[in-house]
Protein backbone atom coordinates (compact mmCIF):
# COMPACT_ATOMS: atom_id res chain seq x y z
CA UNK A 1 0.00 0.00 0.00
CA UNK A 2 2.99 2.70 0.83
CA UNK A 3 4.66 1.53 -2.69
CA UNK A 4 1.67 2.37 -4.46
CA UNK A 5 1.32 5.52 -2.80
CA UNK A 6 5.29 6.82 -3.33
CA UNK A 7 4.66 5.46 -6.88
CA UNK A 8 1.43 8.06 -7.17
CA UNK A 9 3.77 10.68 -6.17
CA UNK A 10 6.75 9.91 -8.05
CA UNK A 11 4.11 10.30 -11.55
CA UNK A 12 2.45 13.50 -10.51
CA UNK A 13 5.78 14.91 -9.64
CA UNK A 14 7.24 14.06 -13.20
CA UNK A 15 4.04 15.19 -14.46
CA UNK A 16 3.97 18.50 -13.28
CA UNK A 17 7.68 18.76 -13.63
CA UNK A 18 7.07 18.10 -17.32
CA UNK A 19 4.53 20.91 -17.24
CA UNK A 20 7.16 22.86 -15.59
CA UNK A 21 9.56 22.13 -19.18
CA UNK A 22 7.24 22.53 -21.70
CA UNK A 23 6.04 26.21 -20.33
CA UNK A 24 9.73 27.39 -19.81
CA UNK A 25 10.99 25.43 -23.31
CA UNK A 26 11.98 28.96 -25.68
CA UNK A 27 9.58 29.17 -28.79
CA UNK A 28 11.18 28.81 -32.39
CA UNK A 29 11.07 31.94 -33.95
CA UNK A 30 9.79 32.28 -37.43
CA UNK A 31 12.11 34.09 -40.12
CA UNK A 32 12.58 33.51 -43.83
CA UNK A 33 15.69 32.39 -45.56
CA UNK A 34 17.47 31.71 -48.38
CA UNK A 35 20.08 29.42 -49.47
CA UNK A 36 23.70 30.11 -50.96
CA UNK A 37 24.35 29.23 -54.29
CA UNK A 38 26.77 30.13 -57.31
CA UNK A 39 25.75 31.94 -60.27
CA UNK A 40 26.57 34.69 -62.32
CA UNK A 41 26.16 38.14 -61.02
CA UNK A 42 26.49 41.85 -62.24
CA UNK A 43 27.22 45.47 -60.88
CA UNK A 44 25.29 47.94 -62.48
CA UNK A 45 24.97 51.80 -62.47
CA UNK A 46 21.05 52.35 -63.70
CA UNK A 47 20.33 56.31 -64.39
CA UNK A 48 17.51 56.75 -66.80
CA UNK A 49 18.77 58.34 -70.33
CA UNK A 50 17.53 59.89 -73.63
CA UNK A 51 17.79 59.54 -77.25
CA UNK A 52 18.83 61.65 -79.93
CA UNK A 53 20.30 62.14 -83.09
CA UNK A 54 24.04 62.47 -83.34
CA UNK A 55 24.26 65.10 -86.09
CA UNK A 56 21.46 67.43 -86.05
CA UNK A 57 20.83 70.33 -88.30
CA UNK A 58 18.87 73.29 -87.99
CA UNK A 59 17.70 75.12 -91.25
CA UNK A 60 17.56 78.68 -90.79
CA UNK A 61 16.27 81.37 -92.78
CA UNK A 62 19.06 82.59 -95.47
CA UNK A 63 17.09 86.04 -96.16
CA UNK A 64 14.58 88.28 -94.50
CA UNK A 65 11.95 87.45 -96.94
CA UNK A 66 8.11 85.79 -97.35
CA UNK A 67 7.97 82.10 -96.09
CA UNK A 68 5.78 79.90 -98.39
CA UNK A 69 4.00 77.10 -96.29
CA UNK A 70 6.36 74.12 -95.06
CA UNK A 71 4.43 71.22 -96.95
CA UNK A 72 7.15 68.20 -95.17
CA UNK A 73 6.09 67.25 -91.64
CA UNK A 74 8.06 65.31 -89.18
CA UNK A 75 9.29 61.90 -90.05
CA UNK A 76 9.41 62.75 -94.00
CA UNK A 77 12.58 61.36 -95.82
CA UNK A 78 14.67 63.54 -96.88
CA UNK A 79 17.42 63.04 -100.16
CA UNK A 80 20.32 64.52 -99.89
CA UNK A 81 20.15 67.58 -102.85
CA UNK A 82 16.89 66.58 -104.19
CA UNK A 83 14.28 67.08 -101.81
CA UNK A 84 13.15 70.70 -101.39
CA UNK A 85 13.01 72.01 -97.90
CA UNK A 86 12.02 75.25 -97.63
CA UNK A 87 11.03 77.92 -100.20
CA UNK A 88 10.86 81.86 -99.81
CA UNK A 89 10.72 85.13 -101.15
CA UNK A 90 13.64 87.68 -100.60
CA UNK A 91 12.01 90.96 -98.52
CA UNK A 92 10.73 93.60 -101.01
CA UNK A 93 11.70 96.92 -100.73
CA UNK A 94 9.39 99.33 -97.92
CA UNK A 95 7.71 101.98 -99.53
CA UNK A 96 8.60 105.41 -99.34
CA UNK A 97 6.03 108.13 -97.53
CA UNK A 98 5.91 111.66 -98.94
CA UNK A 99 7.94 112.94 -95.73
CA UNK A 100 11.10 110.63 -96.59
CA UNK A 101 10.95 110.67 -99.84
CA UNK A 102 11.19 114.25 -100.04
CA UNK A 103 14.17 114.06 -97.45
CA UNK A 104 15.88 111.53 -100.10
CA UNK A 105 15.48 114.43 -102.97
CA UNK A 106 16.87 117.06 -100.62
CA UNK A 107 20.24 114.32 -100.14
CA UNK A 108 20.34 113.96 -103.60
CA UNK A 109 20.61 117.52 -104.49
CA UNK A 110 22.90 117.95 -101.95
CA UNK A 111 25.29 115.44 -103.08
CA UNK A 112 25.01 116.68 -106.55
CA UNK A 113 25.77 119.99 -105.12
CA UNK A 114 28.93 118.19 -103.04
CA UNK A 115 30.31 117.27 -106.21
CA UNK A 116 30.25 120.23 -108.10
CA UNK A 117 32.21 121.65 -104.93
CA UNK A 118 34.31 118.96 -104.74
CA UNK A 119 35.16 119.34 -109.23
CA UNK A 120 36.06 122.86 -108.46
CA UNK A 121 38.37 122.18 -105.75
CA UNK A 122 40.10 119.90 -107.74
CA UNK A 123 39.93 122.48 -110.64
CA UNK A 124 41.91 125.00 -108.26
CA UNK A 125 44.31 122.34 -107.35
CA UNK A 126 44.86 121.90 -111.38
CA UNK A 127 45.65 125.43 -111.92
CA UNK A 128 47.78 125.45 -108.53
CA UNK A 129 49.71 122.79 -109.78
CA UNK A 130 50.14 123.94 -113.58
CA UNK A 131 51.28 127.27 -111.90
CA UNK A 132 53.71 125.43 -109.45
CA UNK A 133 55.50 123.78 -112.38
CA UNK A 134 55.77 126.99 -114.16
CA UNK A 135 57.46 128.43 -111.51
CA UNK A 136 59.79 125.63 -111.15
CA UNK A 137 60.91 126.14 -114.74
CA UNK A 138 62.16 129.45 -114.62
CA UNK A 139 63.99 128.44 -111.45
CA UNK A 140 65.78 125.30 -112.99
CA UNK A 141 66.96 127.74 -115.79
CA UNK A 142 68.13 130.66 -113.18
CA UNK A 143 69.88 128.30 -110.89
CA UNK A 144 71.94 126.72 -114.59
CA UNK A 145 72.95 130.24 -115.33
CA UNK A 146 74.18 130.75 -111.21
CA UNK A 147 71.85 133.38 -110.71
CA UNK A 148 69.46 131.68 -108.25
CA UNK A 149 70.09 130.35 -104.37
CA UNK A 150 69.91 126.56 -104.07
CA UNK A 151 66.49 127.28 -101.22
CA UNK A 152 64.48 128.76 -103.53
CA UNK A 153 64.95 125.82 -106.32
CA UNK A 154 64.44 123.48 -103.49
CA UNK A 155 61.23 125.48 -102.15
CA UNK A 156 59.76 125.55 -106.24
CA UNK A 157 60.00 121.95 -106.12
CA UNK A 158 58.49 121.45 -102.47
CA UNK A 159 55.64 123.72 -104.17
CA UNK A 160 55.05 121.21 -107.09
CA UNK A 161 55.65 118.30 -105.01
CA UNK A 162 52.26 119.60 -102.20
CA UNK A 163 49.94 120.90 -105.29
CA UNK A 164 50.28 117.21 -107.03
CA UNK A 165 49.08 115.52 -103.70
CA UNK A 166 46.51 118.67 -103.46
CA UNK A 167 45.37 117.33 -106.70
CA UNK A 168 45.20 113.28 -105.75
CA UNK A 169 42.89 114.55 -103.11
CA UNK A 170 41.13 116.07 -105.17
CA UNK A 171 40.14 113.68 -107.46
CA UNK A 172 39.45 111.50 -104.29
CA UNK A 173 36.97 113.87 -102.99
CA UNK A 174 35.24 114.06 -106.15
CA UNK A 175 35.12 110.08 -106.59
CA UNK A 176 33.69 109.57 -103.55
CA UNK A 177 30.93 112.54 -104.35
CA UNK A 178 30.22 110.97 -107.07
CA UNK A 179 29.62 107.47 -105.25
CA UNK A 180 27.26 109.39 -102.57
CA UNK A 181 25.08 111.02 -105.03
CA UNK A 182 24.77 107.62 -106.51
CA UNK A 183 23.72 106.25 -103.10
CA UNK A 184 21.45 108.84 -102.80
CA UNK A 185 19.63 108.94 -105.94
CA UNK A 186 19.22 104.85 -105.37
CA UNK A 187 17.47 105.43 -101.79
CA UNK A 188 14.97 107.39 -103.87
CA UNK A 189 14.06 104.69 -106.11
CA UNK A 190 10.62 102.98 -106.43
CA UNK A 191 10.39 100.03 -104.60
CA UNK A 192 10.95 96.50 -106.42
CA UNK A 193 7.58 95.11 -107.10
CA UNK A 194 8.88 91.07 -105.60
CA UNK A 195 12.09 89.91 -104.25
CA UNK A 196 14.08 86.97 -105.71
CA UNK A 197 12.29 83.20 -104.67
CA UNK A 198 15.10 81.22 -102.71
CA UNK A 199 14.95 77.74 -102.93
CA UNK A 200 16.86 75.38 -99.67
CA UNK A 201 17.18 71.69 -100.76
CA UNK A 202 18.46 69.00 -97.98
CA UNK A 203 21.96 68.85 -97.62
CA UNK A 204 21.58 64.96 -95.77
CA UNK A 205 20.12 61.93 -96.60
CA UNK A 206 17.83 61.35 -93.50
CA UNK A 207 14.03 62.74 -92.15
CA UNK A 208 12.55 65.58 -90.68
CA UNK A 209 12.83 65.59 -86.82
CA UNK A 210 10.76 69.01 -86.25
CA UNK A 211 8.70 71.41 -88.10
CA UNK A 212 9.45 74.76 -86.44
CA UNK A 213 7.19 76.95 -88.78
CA UNK A 214 4.75 75.90 -90.60
CA UNK A 215 2.17 78.57 -92.13
CA UNK A 216 3.35 81.19 -94.27
CA UNK A 217 4.53 84.23 -92.80
CA UNK A 218 7.07 86.72 -92.96
CA UNK A 219 10.47 85.65 -91.50
CA UNK A 220 13.65 87.65 -90.76
CA UNK A 221 17.01 86.62 -91.31
CA UNK A 222 18.53 83.80 -88.83
CA UNK A 223 14.44 82.30 -88.30
CA UNK A 224 14.72 78.37 -87.64
CA UNK A 225 12.42 76.45 -89.51
CA UNK A 226 13.37 72.86 -89.93
CA UNK A 227 15.27 70.33 -87.94
CA UNK A 228 16.44 67.56 -90.08
CA UNK A 229 18.71 64.67 -88.81
CA UNK A 230 20.01 60.66 -90.12
CA UNK A 231 18.20 58.57 -87.70
CA UNK A 232 20.76 55.99 -88.28
CA UNK A 233 23.33 57.88 -86.46
CA UNK A 234 21.59 57.61 -83.23
CA UNK A 235 23.08 58.05 -79.78
CA UNK A 236 21.95 57.79 -76.30
CA UNK A 237 22.68 60.66 -73.31
CA UNK A 238 22.93 59.64 -69.69
CA UNK A 239 23.71 62.11 -66.97
CA UNK A 240 25.45 60.00 -64.35
CA UNK A 241 26.49 61.45 -60.88
CA UNK A 242 30.30 62.29 -61.41
CA UNK A 243 30.95 60.10 -57.84
CA UNK A 244 29.61 57.24 -60.59
CA UNK A 245 30.99 57.95 -63.80
CA UNK A 246 34.10 58.37 -62.71
CA UNK A 247 33.67 54.20 -62.29
CA UNK A 248 32.49 53.90 -66.08
CA UNK A 249 35.24 52.74 -68.67
CA UNK A 250 34.76 54.12 -72.53
CA UNK A 251 33.62 50.40 -73.99
CA UNK A 252 31.70 49.65 -70.92
CA UNK A 253 28.80 47.33 -71.82
CA UNK A 254 25.42 48.86 -71.51
CA UNK A 255 22.10 47.13 -71.07
CA UNK A 256 19.02 49.65 -71.75
CA UNK A 257 15.33 48.53 -70.39
CA UNK A 258 12.31 49.91 -69.65
CA UNK A 259 11.88 51.11 -73.48
CA UNK A 260 8.40 49.72 -74.28
CA UNK A 261 9.70 46.83 -76.41
CA UNK A 262 9.75 43.26 -75.08
CA UNK A 263 13.56 42.61 -74.74
CA UNK A 264 16.20 44.69 -73.76
CA UNK A 265 18.99 46.44 -75.82
CA UNK A 266 22.38 46.21 -76.10
CA UNK A 267 24.96 49.15 -76.17
CA UNK A 268 28.65 50.01 -75.32
CA UNK A 269 30.00 53.74 -73.65
CA UNK A 270 31.47 55.78 -76.18
CA UNK A 271 32.83 58.50 -74.30
CA UNK A 272 32.27 59.90 -70.64
CA UNK A 273 32.33 63.58 -71.22
CA UNK A 274 35.56 65.50 -69.29
CA UNK A 275 33.38 68.58 -68.17
CA UNK A 276 30.62 68.04 -65.66
CA UNK A 277 27.96 70.59 -64.74
CA UNK A 278 25.73 71.09 -61.82
CA UNK A 279 22.11 69.70 -61.85
CA UNK A 280 19.29 70.42 -59.23
CA UNK A 281 17.49 67.32 -58.67
CA UNK A 282 13.31 66.72 -57.73
CA UNK A 283 14.34 67.01 -54.15
CA UNK A 284 16.25 70.54 -54.66
CA UNK A 285 19.26 68.94 -53.98
CA UNK A 286 22.73 70.39 -55.59
CA UNK A 287 24.39 67.17 -58.00
CA UNK A 288 27.43 67.39 -59.92
CA UNK A 289 26.64 65.50 -63.02
CA UNK A 290 28.38 64.20 -66.09
CA UNK A 291 27.27 63.23 -69.56
CA UNK A 292 28.30 59.66 -70.98
CA UNK A 293 27.91 59.42 -74.25
CA UNK A 294 26.73 55.50 -75.71
CA UNK A 295 26.47 54.35 -78.36
CA UNK A 296 23.74 50.86 -79.83
CA UNK A 297 24.83 47.47 -80.65
CA UNK A 298 22.87 47.48 -83.84
CA UNK A 299 21.71 51.01 -84.37
CA UNK A 300 19.84 50.31 -87.43
CA UNK A 301 17.32 47.66 -85.18
CA UNK A 302 17.10 49.93 -82.99
CA UNK A 303 16.22 53.62 -85.43
CA UNK A 304 13.15 51.43 -86.82
CA UNK A 305 11.93 50.62 -82.91
CA UNK A 306 13.01 54.53 -80.78
CA UNK A 307 13.09 57.72 -82.31
CA UNK A 308 14.96 60.76 -81.20
CA UNK A 309 14.41 62.26 -77.77
CA UNK A 310 13.18 58.96 -76.44
CA UNK A 311 13.31 57.75 -72.98
CA UNK A 312 15.55 54.63 -72.08
CA UNK A 313 16.07 52.71 -68.69
CA UNK A 314 20.49 52.62 -68.67
CA UNK A 315 21.91 50.17 -66.65
CA UNK A 316 26.01 49.92 -67.05
CA UNK A 317 27.66 47.32 -66.27
CA UNK A 318 30.74 48.16 -64.66
CA UNK A 319 31.81 44.41 -63.20
CA UNK A 320 30.67 41.53 -63.82
CA UNK A 321 31.17 37.81 -63.20
CA UNK A 322 29.68 34.32 -64.53
CA UNK A 323 30.71 32.14 -61.43
CA UNK A 324 30.63 33.72 -57.97
CA UNK A 325 29.53 32.68 -54.53
CA UNK A 326 26.39 34.55 -54.14
CA UNK A 327 24.06 35.44 -51.25
CA UNK A 328 20.62 37.50 -50.77
CA UNK A 329 21.63 40.96 -49.64
CA UNK A 330 18.31 40.68 -47.28
CA UNK A 331 20.85 38.43 -45.75
CA UNK A 332 23.67 40.81 -44.42
CA UNK A 333 24.02 43.25 -42.24
CA UNK A 334 27.10 45.48 -40.91
CA UNK A 335 28.95 44.10 -37.98
CA UNK A 336 31.16 46.51 -36.97
CA UNK A 337 33.68 47.25 -39.98
CA UNK A 338 32.59 44.20 -41.71
CA UNK A 339 29.73 42.53 -42.58
CA UNK A 340 27.80 39.67 -41.00
CA UNK A 341 24.59 37.20 -41.49
CA UNK A 342 23.28 34.15 -39.88
CA UNK A 343 23.68 30.68 -40.86
CA UNK A 344 20.55 28.32 -40.18
CA UNK A 345 22.00 24.64 -38.29
CA UNK A 346 20.09 22.22 -36.43
CA UNK A 347 17.03 24.57 -36.37
CA UNK A 348 19.48 27.80 -34.53
CA UNK A 349 20.63 30.79 -35.63
CA UNK A 350 24.22 30.84 -35.72
CA UNK A 351 26.24 34.60 -36.27
CA UNK A 352 28.72 33.87 -38.71
CA UNK A 353 31.07 36.97 -40.03
CA UNK A 354 31.71 36.81 -43.68
CA UNK A 355 33.96 38.69 -46.53
CA UNK A 356 32.20 40.44 -49.31
CA UNK A 357 33.07 41.54 -52.32
CA UNK A 358 31.30 42.80 -55.28
CA UNK A 359 27.49 44.14 -54.52
CA UNK A 360 24.62 44.97 -56.17
CA UNK A 361 20.83 45.47 -55.97
CA UNK A 362 19.91 41.70 -55.25
CA UNK A 363 23.52 39.53 -54.59
CA UNK A 364 26.08 40.14 -52.46
CA UNK A 365 29.58 38.14 -53.52
CA UNK A 366 31.29 36.04 -51.18
CA UNK A 367 34.24 35.59 -51.00
CA UNK A 368 35.04 33.74 -47.41
CA UNK A 369 33.14 32.61 -44.80
CA UNK A 370 30.17 30.92 -46.57
CA UNK A 371 29.72 27.98 -48.88
CA UNK A 372 27.50 27.06 -51.31
CA UNK A 373 24.25 25.20 -50.13
CA UNK A 374 24.29 26.60 -46.71
CA UNK A 375 20.97 28.46 -45.03
CA UNK A 376 20.73 32.18 -44.12
CA UNK A 377 18.42 34.16 -42.88
CA UNK A 378 16.78 36.47 -44.48
CA UNK A 379 15.79 40.38 -43.07
CA UNK A 380 16.75 39.13 -39.64
CA UNK A 381 14.97 40.91 -36.74
CA UNK A 382 16.87 42.97 -34.00
CA UNK A 383 15.48 40.74 -31.71
CA UNK A 384 17.05 37.51 -33.16
CA UNK A 385 20.39 37.04 -31.35
CA UNK A 386 23.16 34.03 -32.07
CA UNK A 387 21.95 30.39 -30.73
CA UNK A 388 18.12 31.40 -31.00
CA UNK A 389 15.88 28.66 -31.96
CA UNK A 390 14.32 29.49 -35.71
CA UNK A 391 12.03 27.82 -37.86
CA UNK A 392 11.93 28.50 -41.50
CA UNK A 393 9.00 29.99 -42.73
CA UNK A 394 7.15 28.18 -45.39
CA UNK A 395 8.84 24.31 -44.70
Amino acid sequence: MRLRTHARLIAATLVVLALVAVAMWPESMEVDAATVDTGPMQVTIDEDGETRVRDRFVISAPVSGRLQRIELESGDRLVRGRTVLVRLTSAESPLIDPRSRAELAAAVEGARAAVGQAQAERERAAATLARARSNLRRQEELDKGGLLARDSLEVAQTAVKTSEEALRAGEFTVTRAEYELQLARARLQAPTSAGREVVIVSPIDGIVLKRLRESESVVPIGEPLLEIGDPQRLEIVADLLSTDAVRVPPGAPVILEQWGGGHPLQARVRRVEPSGFMKVSALGVEEQRVNVLIDFVDVASAARAIGDNYRVEVRIVTWSNDNVVRVPVGSLFRRGEGWATFVVEQERARLRTVQLGQRNDTFGQITGGLSAGQIVVLHPPDTLTDGVRVEVRGR
